[in-house]
């Protein structure tokens, strides 16, 4: 099991029946960069990522 499954897995256990919006949802990325910087990158390409899941030009 790779380290991402297990925070995945961690995530789903502990707040897996929560339901939220999609825009605290996208929020939140931008609040880990403030205090993590140094993950602005990782964190850009994550997001434009799952906002371009269905967009067939971009494959």
């Amino acid at each position: 099991m790779h380290v991402t499954d297990q925070a995945i897995d961690e995530l789903l256990d502990r707040r897996g029946k929560e339901t939220v919006s999609l825009a605290w949802l996208a929020d939140q990325p931008q609040y880990f960069v403030d205090l993590n910087p140094e993950f602005e990158i990782p964190t850009d390409r994550l997001a434009t990522w799952l906002a371009r899941l269905d967009d067939p030009d971009d494959e």
